[in-house]
C-alpha cells in the first residue's frame, strides 16, 4: 500500500505520511506512559518548572567545558531554539570563574540561514543564529574568561573544516530542540521526488548526510516565522546550513529539550515513541536518533499538554 500524501506539503515527506496506527498510539501517550518509554540508550526526563529545565540545559554547557583540557579538548554543540539557556550559561561561567581559554573549551553552532545570494547570513541578520549565540551568551562572558574565536565553530564558510572539527575535538553533547516538522537542527524531511517519490530515503541513506546547505520544509519556514518573526514569513529564508547526522553520530550524547512551545503536544510524543520503539523513518528525521547510542529527551511538565479536541 502506497504511503499517504502529506496533508501539509504534498511535494515533501513528513510525519503525516506515517501509518495511522502509529500516529494514534502517539496521541494516546500520557506523562506516565511517556516516562515509561525510557530504555537503554534513550532516557526521558521531566522538570517541574521552566527555570529548572533551562538551568539543567545550561549546566550541560558548563559540564562539557569543565571536562576540557588542552591535551583533550571537549565542547558542546548548541541550538538556537531553545535560547533561554544561553544567558544562564554566561552567568554561570562568570559566577564560577570558568576560564574557557585555559580549558581550551569549544562550542559548535548547529545551523545558520542562507540568504538570497546563496551565502550564509552575516552577524547583522536579525534572525541570525550565530548573532543570537554571541549576543545572548558569548559576548556576556567576561573577556578574561572567553574562549578563543577559533574555538567557536559555526556552519558558515568552509563547511568541510566545520565538519572536520568534530574529529579534532570531542563533542560531548549535541543539544537540540524539536521543530514541528520533527527535525533537529535543520535536518528536515526530504522532498518527495525522483527515486523517493513513493517512499522516503532509508535511514542508512539519510545518515550519510553531513554538514550541508539544504532546502527547508515549508512547515519549518512557517514555524520560524511564528516563533521568531511575529508570523512574518517573508523575513524567513527557505534554505540553511545545518549540521548533519554524520556529525551528530560523533557526539557522545544527544540532548533534546522540549519546553512545550516549539513543537506541539502530539509531536513531542511521536518522536519519543518512535525512538523508544526503534522506528526510524526519514519522514520524521528525529526518529533516526533511535539508532544513536545515547539520547536524552527533556520535558517541561507544564508544556507537555494533551492531544485532545478543544474548541476555544
Amino acid at each position: 500500500m502506497p504511503r499517504p500524501i502529506s496533508k501539509v506539503a504534498p511535494a515533501w515527506w513528513d510525519y503525516t505520511t506515517l501509518e495511522g496506527d502509529l500516529l494514534e498510539d502517539a496521541a494516546k501517550l500520557d506523562e506516565r506512559k511517556l516516562k515509561g518509554l525510557s530504555r537503554e540508550g534513550f532516557q526521558v526526563h521531566f522538570y517541574d518548572s521552566l527555570e529548572e529545565l533551562y538551568t539543567a540545559e545550561a549546566l550541560e554547557y558548563v559540564d562539557a567545558w569543565l571536562q576540557s583540557t588542552p591535551d583533550n579538548p571537549t565542547g558542546i554543540c548548541g541550538p538556537i531554539g531553545p535560547t533561554e539557556q544561553l544567558p544562564l550559561v554566561a552567568r554561570i561561567v562568570n559566577a564560577i570563574g570558568l576560564d574557557l581559554k585555559k580549558h581550551d573549551a569549544h562550542f559548535w553552532g548547529m545551523d545558520e540561514w542562507i540568504d538570497e545570494n546563496d551565502e550564509p547570513v552575516g552577524l547583522d541578520f536579525p534572525l541570525g543564529f550565530a548573532k543570537a549565540d554571541m549576543e545572548l551568551c558569548f559576548n556576556r562572558i567576561d573577556k578574561k574568561l572567553r574562549m578563543p574565536k577559533e574555538n567557536l565553530h559555526f556552519p558558515i564558510g568552509d563547511l568541510g573544516a566545520y565538519s572536520k572539527s568534530y574529529d579534532d575535538v570531542r563533542c560531548l553533547v549535541m543539544q537540540g530542540g524539536q521543530g514541528e516538522v520533527k527535525h533537529w537542527a535543520f535536518n528536515d524531511p526530504p522532498k518527495r521526488s525522483g527515486k523517493y517519490k513513493d517512499a522516503p530515503p532509508p535511514p542508512s541513506e539519510y545518515r550519510k548526510l553531513g554538514t550541508r546547505v539544504t532546502d527547508l520544509h515549508p512547515m519549518t519556514v512557517i514555524q520560524n516565522a511564528r516563533t521568531s518573526g511575529g508570523g512574518y514569513v517573508p523575513s524567513v529564508p527557505t534554505r540553511a546550513c545545518t549540521v548533519g547526522p554524520v556529525e551528530t553520530w560523533k557526539a557522545e550524547k544527544v540532548s533534546i529539550w522540549h519546553p512545550g512551545y516549539h513543537d506541539n503536544p502530539f509531536g513531542m510524543r511521536l518522536s519519543a515513541l518512535m525512538i523508544s520503539k526503534g522506528i526510524a523513518d526519514t519522514s520524521v528525521p528525529m526518529s533516526l536518533l533511535a539508532e544513536h547510542p545515547n539520547v536524552h529527551f527533556h520535558y517541561y511538565r507544564g508544556g507537555l499538554g494533551k492531544v485532545e479536541t478543544k474548541m476555544l
